[in-house]
């Protein structure tokens, strides 16, 4: 996916569907486009996180490695496709956080990096767009906490 409409890319994820072409574009100008082989990260547990990343072509595994008594390994918490998204609590809080998990790239993906800052800031301008960007991360961390729960149950 060489030559791709940043703004027709970006509403065709679910976390942005349906948000006003106005909004795309500002948004798609605190985007980057970042490249990952099959069997690196995107990002790591204990990194610092800001940015929320939407993938456009590709397959990751969200994981978490644990280290409980006699239980060390790593867990999935999740796998995301094209169109999903992954990060959102500095966006939500205004600062960064340590990750709790990390995105690791089973096949060679593409991956749109939106800016968690700049994107807070979109928000705190327009208290509408906030709004709805608001329930849209709240949904992500829902989605999260309940694939996370369902990790923990086949340990």
């Amino acid at each position: 996916m060489e030559n791709f409409d940043m703004q027709e890319t970006l509403q065709s994820c679910e976390f942005l569907k349906d948000i006003s072409p106005s909004y795309l574009e500002t948004i798609s100008g605190f985007c980057s486009i970042d490249k990952y082989e099959a069997g690196s990260y995107i990002f790591q547990q204990g990194d610092l996180g800001e940015d929320l990343y939407i993938i456009i072509e590709g397959y990751v595994f969200l994981e978490r490695t644990m280290d409980v008594g006699n239980h060390k390994g790593s867990v999935v918490i999740d796998a995301f496709g094209k169109g999903r998204t992954l990060g959102c609590w500095s966006t939500l809080l205004d600062k960064p956080h340590r990750l709790l998990s990390s995105a690791n790239c089973r096949k060679d993906s593409t991956v749109i990096r939106l800016k968690g800052r700049q994107l807070r800031n979109c928000m705190e301008e327009d208290t509408a767009f906030g709004f709805i960007m608001l329930e849209r991360l709240c949904l992500l961390l829902r989605d999260r906490i309940q694939a996370a729960y369902g990790a923990m149950d086949k340990i």
